[in-house]
């Protein structure tokens, strides 16, 4: 997705829970047409969690029949995208001559590296019939030495990825390893991602198996150590501990993180680099039109003048 620059982020506040370094209760953000998202990555507090620099939170939406999502073509470097539904299909076309519907439970890692630009809109037969969407979209930025590496694109459906469930409780491991099962998604640096949903009362467990680690709440309400936090939010944990997060009600929550770069980055619109000049030339490259046309699409979405 298309993302610009916010000057009023909401600090987070550092709760009781001796293992907790932050929470924070994302941001609103509407990106059109009544598009609204909930932002909890950039934060003024916390630039990234392992890799994750970015975080969005869409949904719960419902589109009316003849209406949908239309995010036009826009460039990427320096990251790469995880695209991960819950509910609804989004189209994703890019410049490396990707097409692929997105559905619920499966993996979609968009390596944009030196560049690459994509779209992503409603596919034709939802937005004739009318669709609800929940979803998430995070990018992950990529090592120093990695982040001119060729542009791909890669999908794993829901029934490949690998699932461990347990008396009211089921986790879809996205990327990484957790709950002693892998996914099979290649990546450039060491970081985790999944989807847990737990029942009333069930004790989930996060190991410090990771440096850097983080729960966002989607939906439902948990217990840590005695304190109470409701969805959306994200709570990030400091290394080295191991945590045991109660569900209270039914919820369903992501864990997330991984080893921190070796530096921050910088960010600018939908570009992410180690170095300023980086971004600058990514900015007369769009502006130029300097990047791959994509696929199907005669749109695109203009260099923002700020």
């Amino acid at each position: 997705m298309s993302w610009l620059p916010t000057k009023d982020p909401i600090l987070g506040d550092v709760k009781s829970c001796d293992a907790l370094d932050l929470v924070i209760v994302p941001r609103v953000r509407d990106l059109g047409d009544g598009f609204q998202v909930r932002r909890a990555l950039p934060h003024g507090k916390r630039q990234m969690v392992g890799p994750f620099i970015f975080f969005d939170h869409f949904g719960p939406v419902q589109f009316i029949a003849g209406h949908g999502m239309d995010v036009r073509p826009h460039p990427h470097i320096g990251l790469a995208t995880v695209t991960y539904l819950f509910d609804g299909s989004i189209l994703h076309r890019d410049s490396e001559g990707n097409i692929q519907e997105i559905v619920p439970g499966a993996m979609n890692l968009m390596t944009a590296g030196r560049g690459i630009a994509h779209s992503e809109r409603t596919p034709d037969v939802p937005r004739k019939t009318g669709q609800h969407m929940l979803g998430l979209q995070s990018w992950i930025a990529l090592p120093a030495d990695k982040e001119e590496i060729a542009p791909s694109f890669q999908h794993f459906d829901a029934a490949v990825l690998p699932v461990v469930e347990e008396t009211g409780l089921r986790a879809r491991i996205i990327a990484g390893e957790a709950f002693g099962a892998k996914a099979s998604v290649d990546m450039v640096s060491d970081w985790f991602y999944v989807e847990v949903a737990a029942d009333a009362g069930v004790s989930v467990p996060l190991d410090p198996t990771y440096e850097e680690r983080a729960v966002y709440l989607v939906e439902g309400e948990v217990d840590i150590a005695g304190d109470r936090f409701a969805a959306p939010q994200m709570l990030i944990f400091r290394p080295g501990d191991r945590i045991t997060i109660k569900a209270v009600t039914k919820t369903r929550m992501m864990f997330l993180g991984g080893t921190a770069l070796e530096g921050p980055r910088h960010i600018w619109w939908n570009f992410v680099s180690s170095r300023k000049e980086r971004i600058e030339a990514a900015k007369e490259d769009w502006k130029t039109g300097r990047f791959g046309p994509v696929p199907e699409e005669t749109e695109f979405i203009p260099l923002p003048e700020r």
